[in-house]
């Protein structure tokens, strides 16, 4: 079967710089196709190519004759519409469902109602992504979908691809969402694509294998340069036709060198690290905060103790923003107690890029307008110096911010969190825009920096990779802290963000009353309910016990990145040590309560 869609030899230079060079993309009925590939690497180009937006400078693009194509982008145009359905409903066709806009919209949370100039970065994807998937069209071409998407819209979202019937072509930097919905692979570096037929739970390591090949391949033909050179310098003799020969061989590996496109380097990431802190870092007694009488954070009390790993986790709106303005002193609470602990140095990433001013370049941002030069561990370094660690060129240091691209700016408001001296990190939405190589950097970064770290974020991969602790938003203000990933947390409180949240102690309701209920009909207690009377004490004071002691092992913050297997069997056990307790506890009640009826009828 012919492809829906071809690009094949696609070639496109910006001002004299190859970005594709002899590209593919070759799109099957119904496939599902993962596009990755560095930051800068033209992902984006080839996506708009493949939406027929752009025109290579040569190459040739076929689409069959009546299929229709849908294009996410990463910052969708509303220019020209009110609202933000009349956006969504402006990608129907004529025989399309516009019914099906509505459905979309209101699983998404929106009404389509809301006004496209008020609108937040989270409702605009959500109207993109009505807009393009609303046609069911025979090829969906989406550019980082899960961006400023919250975890119930990212798990909405997976599950909706995976029942359409539509080829995707996927853009993300969500592992978890790649490795969930795609089934092949194509790798654009350095200009060309290289196909895989297999997910991209496989691709990173055939990768690496690829990449370190390339690299023994190289250094052969540089000693083999060297030999030659070596000859040239030494050993030529009055045999002029083959000497000839040899050095037109010199000059071919020389160009054949030259040719060569070297992988983009890697970001060097490193934390100016501050003085050490006191053990205590952050600590949270009883606080609440309101915002025009509606509750956003709730009785929130939490210990944060010198190299805790912290993920902050919820829906968009939850208050996951001001809670963490509240625990680094930034908002005051209406009750409770916020204290921070002794020699606290913060540096802090935030997620909107709000504090890049469009005008400001690069190097103004780095060195906050003064002088040419930042401290990085207390040691002075010229500021272009410093922006090479994470890729940017000398020539890009009078670059305006307006015309970097989403990794560009994701970058370099990385490289000035970690300029500033701190022994606590808080990172708001790090992932955004970041590629995957970036990402494994910044986790290596996390796990190395002795600091203490607070990450709030959607990414779920990324959780998992990094931190030791969840604080989960389970509804009116209120946050509740799990051990572990973003995996353990889900493992513990049910399945998906949507899952009915774990029951804790000092919140425990009779599950059944009716069962109640009905055993107070009988006016005695069976054999077995005062056996049971007697011996749950017993049993509740075992399993408080091994929770304990369970709990005590998980304390321990770097278990979870040396033993990752062990970490995840004693959460298992935690989870069911403190289902079977609050059966006990709940039986216990219940025939306490059922006891003292009888005993007052009588």
């Amino acid at each position: 079967m012919a492809p829906l869609l071809t690009l094949q030899d696609i070639r496109l230079s910006y001002g004299g710089t190859p970005l594709l060079d002899g590209a593919e993309l070759h799109v099957e009925e119904s496939e599902r196709l993962c596009l990755v590939g560095r930051n800068g690497s033209g992902k984006s180009t080839l996506l708009k190519l493949a939406a027929g937006l752009i025109e290579p400078d040569s190459g040739e693009r076929f689409a069959q004759r009546g299929i229709t194509i849908r294009y996410l982008p990463q910052e969708p145009d509303f220019s020209g519409y009110a609202t933000a359905g009349d956006y969504a409903r402006a990608g129907l066709g004529p025989s399309d469902d516009a019914h099906r806009v509505t459905y979309l919209l209101n699983a998404l949370g929106l009404t389509g109602d809301e006004n496209v100039a008020q609108i937040s970065g989270g409702e605009a994807r959500r109207a993109a992504l009505v807009r393009v998937l609303a046609p069911s069209p025979d090829i969906l071409l989406l550019d980082e979908p899960t961006n400023h998407l919250d975890l119930p819209a990212i798990e909405w979202l997976e599950n909706e691809l995976a029942t359409m019937r539509s080829a995707l072509v996927l853009i993300s930097h969500d592992r978890r969402f790649l490795t969930q919905l795609s089934t092949g692979t194509l790798w654009l570096d350095r200009g060309k694509t290289r196909r895989f037929d297999w997910g991209f739970s496989k691709f990173e390591a055939c990768r690496d294998e690829l990449l370190e090949q390339e690299e023994i391949e190289r250094h052969k033909l540089d000693r083999k340069i060297a030999a030659e050179l070596d000859w040239v310098r030494h050993g030529v003799s009055g045999r002029r036709k083959r000497n000839q020969g040899r050095l037109a061989g010199l000059e071919q590996l020389r160009q054949q060198r030259r040719e060569q496109r070297q992988a983009t380097g890697d970001v060097r990431l490193k934390a100016s690290e501050g003085d050490v802190s006191g053990t205590l870092v952050l600590e949270a007694k009883q606080a609440s905060k309101a915002y025009n009488g509606r509750c956003i954070v709730r009785d929130f009390s939490v210990r944060i103790l010198r190299g805790d790993r912290v993920g902050i986790v919820g829906p968009n709106g939850a208050g996951k923003t001001t809670l963490v303005n509240l625990l680094t002193g930034r908002l005051a609470p209406d009750s409770g107690i916020i204290r921070i602990g002794a020699n606290v140095n913060i540096a802090a990433l935030d997620q909107d890029r709000r504090e890049l001013l469009p005008d400001a370049t690069v190097a103004e941002v780095m060195t906050e307008g003064q002088g040419n030069t930042v401290t990085i561990s207390g040691r002075s370094r010229h500021v272009v110096s410093y922006m090479k660690d994470f890729l940017f060129t000398p020539e890009q240091a009078r670059t305006p911010m307006r015309v970097l691209s989403g990794g560009e700016r994701a970058r370099l408001q990385l490289a000035r969190a970690l300029a500033t001296p701190s022994n606590l990190l808080v990172l708001d939405e790090p992932t955004n825009d970041l590629d995957l190589e970036t990402l494994d950097l910044l986790q290596e970064m996390i796990a190395d920096y002795p600091g203490t770290i607070v990450i709030v974020s959607h990414d779920r991969d990324f959780l998992d990779r990094t931190v030791a602790t969840i604080l989960m938003y389970e509804g009116e203000g209120r946050f509740v802290e799990y051990a572990g990933g973003y995996s353990d947390m889900i493992a513990q409180r049910g399945e998906g963000m949507t899952a009915k949240p774990v029951r804790k102690p000092q919140c425990r309701t009779i599950e059944h009353p009716s069962a109640v209920s009905t055993m107070t009909i009988r006016r005695r207690l069976s054999f077995k309910d005062k056996h049971a009377l007697k011996e749950l004490p017993a049993q509740i004071a075992q399993f408080e016990s091994e929770i304990a002691s369970l709990q005590n092992d998980l304390s321990d913050n770097g278990l979870f990145l040396r033993q990752p297997s062990r970490f995840s069997a004693l959460t298992v056990q935690l989870a069911e040590a403190q289902k079977l307790l609050t059966e006990r506890e709940d039986r216990w009640i219940a025939l306490k309560i059922l006891r003292s009826e009888i005993e007052g009828a009588a």
